[in-house]
């Protein structure tokens, strides 16, 4: 085959993606276990039947853009939405970094982050976490003052730890960054607190936001951004023309009127995520806390080796294997930058849940 070289800068890399291995119980990929209600289904399906689906989209997506202004109290003009929240993210890289620039981030967190930043071109400056994956308010200064980034990441909830940012650093580090801030707020509606109130028309901060979690809405590929309307301006300008689908626009905007039905499952989620950490608890793993619809854990120890004894080496690799003939995925994150050994399992039904508990402590107490 007489192939034509890539750029020599994506030599290196690899594509980002979630294994989707066809198992009873998958609990890798963060989406919501609770469908849509039945009323949004209806009502969608009927909506079909009116989109002109001979005439392109609406290009400025002004209905969706409305109904997402309306929930949070801002302009449409402060709202750019997209296909997921990775392609809002893109957008805001494609603005403002590139060749030449740079875009920070604090591992280990949210790997497409770094991912579409490298493809746009830019230079990633990864600070490093506490070794309970917290911020340092030190850490997060001496990466601005030496690298001057022109795109800082902040993920709160972060994935792939669960926890939420302390308020403080996420000030600080928007009064200090000399580029565009983007909080990733893909899992906000866990979370105690939001950055939403930092946006405002002096500032250089966006926060990002999905359908495809709490809003039970994955399939759709739906996300959006909220930003002061100059940034607004620019990202339209990176955006190809109607690359928001009628269908979409549609769904997103019929999904806001049932808002009491996402904070329903938000909350049984959350019931279920607090069982789950209980359980996880009382075996060999090191459980970090979460404000997130997942955990993150690492083995400490398998069946017939004493935990701290330094034979937990590949434990977690084991215990993802032996999930997988169990029935159950689960994230292998032990190859992720300051996670050796440790998983991701995303809360799912109260069925799922359980598999989960019961295999994993058959994974733990297994013996080869």
């Amino acid at each position: 085959m007489n192939r034509y070289p890539k750029r020599d800068d994506l030599r290196a890399m690899s594509g980002y993606h979630s294994p989707q291995v066809s198992v009873k119980v998958r609990l890798n990929t963060n989406e919501s276990p609770i469908e849509p209600p039945a009323e949004f289904v209806r009502e969608l399906a009927a909506a079909v039947g009116a989109i002109r689906w001979n005439r392109y989209p609406d290009r400025a997506a002004r209905d969706l853009r409305g109904a997402i202004a309306a929930m949070h109290h801002v302009s449409p003009d402060n709202v750019f939405v997209a296909n997921g929240s990775n392609e809002v993210l893109q957008s805001v890289l494609l603005a403002y970094s590139g060749a030449g620039r740079s875009v920070a981030t604090f591992e280990p967190t949210y790997q497409l982050h770094s991912h579409i930043a490298r493809i746009a071109g830019a230079t990633v400056v990864n600070g490093q976490r506490n070794a309970d994956f917290t911020l340092s308010e030190d850490e997060v200064q001496r990466v601005l003052r030496e690298h001057q980034p022109s795109v800082t990441f902040l993920c709160s909830p972060n994935n792939p730890t669960g926890m939420a940012e302390d308020p403080d650093i996420i000030a600080s580090t928007i009064r200090s960054a000399p580029g565009v801030v983007v909080v990733d707020e893909a899992y906000a509606q866990f979370s105690p607190h939001t950055a939403l109130q930092y946006v405002n028309e002096d500032s250089r901060v966006a926060v990002s936001r999905t359908f495809s979690k709490t809003w039970s809405m994955a399939a759709a590929r739906l996300g959006y951004l909220i930003a002061p309307t100059w940034m607004i301006e620019d990202l339209e300008i990176v955006a190809l023309p109607y690359h928001l689908d009628a269908l979409k626009q549609v769904a997103g905007v019929i999904a806001l009127k049932y808002l009491p039905h996402m904070e329903r499952g938000v909350a049984e989620v959350v019931a279920e995520r607090e069982r789950m950490l209980r359980e996880m608890r009382s075996m060999p793993l090191t459980v970090w806390p979460s404000q997130a619809n997942f955990i993150l854990f690492r083995p400490e120890a398998l069946a017939g080796n004493a935990p701290g004894s330094g034979s937990a080496s590949g434990a977690g690799r084991t215990v993802w294997q032996r999930l997988l003939e169990s029935g159950v995925l689960v994230r292998d994150c032990s190859s992720w930058d300051g996670l050796a050994n440790c998983l991701r399992v995303t809360v799912g039904t109260s069925t799922e849940n359980d598999a989960f508990i019961a295999a994993l402590r058959n994974a733990l107490s297994a013996r080869d």
